[in-house]
C-alpha cells in the first residue's frame, strides 16, 4: 500500500509547533497550560516562527521533516528542584512536553537548554 505525505503537510504541523513563545524547565510533565505554573523551575521566552532565530524547519535526519529549537543558554532558575521535563507553550496553549535528562537545579543559578529537534517521519 502506497502512503505519501507532502512536505507541506508535515511543515504545517511543525510551523504550528514553532509558534511556541516560551520554553519551561519543569519538575514533572504538566497536564495542560494551567498546570505549567505548578511544576515550573525555569523559563525563557523564545522567538516564534520558522527561521526567526529560535526555530528552523528542515529535512529530517532520517526521513520527513524536523524543527530544530536553538540552544537557550544561561536561563535563570526561579525555583529549586529536579528538572525532568521541558514544556513548550504559546502563551495560551501547552504545545508539547518532552522528557529531559534529570538534573538538580538551584534557585538563583542558571541552566542551559541544549539545541534539540522534533522530527516527523515520512509515513511507512
Amino acid at each position: 500500500m502506497t502512503k505519501l505525505l507532502d512536505n507541506s503537510v508535515l511543515d504545517a504541523g511543525l510551523d504550528e509547533f514553532a509558534t511556541t513563545a516560551r520554553l519551561v524547565v519543569c519538575s514533572a510533565a504538566p497536564a495542560n497550560f494551567a498546570g505549567i505554573a505548578a511544576v515550573a523551575l525555569a523559563d525563557v521566552a523564545v522567538t516564534p516562527g520558522d527561521g526567526n532565530g529560535d526555530f528552523t524547519v528542515a529535512d529530517g535526519d532520517v526521513s520527513g521533516r524536523k524543527v530544530t529549537v536553538a540552544q537557550q543558554a544561561n536561563v535563570p532558575i526561579d525555583v529549586s528542584g529536579t528538572a525532568t521535563h521541558l514544556s513548550y507553550d504559546d502563551g495560551a496553549t501547552l504545545q508539547a512536553v518532552t522528557e529531559v535528562t534529570s538534573q538538580a537545579l538551584t534557585s538563583g543559578g542558571t541552566v542551559t537548554i541544549p539545541a534539540h529537534d522534533l522530527e516527523l517521519g515520512d509515513p511507512t
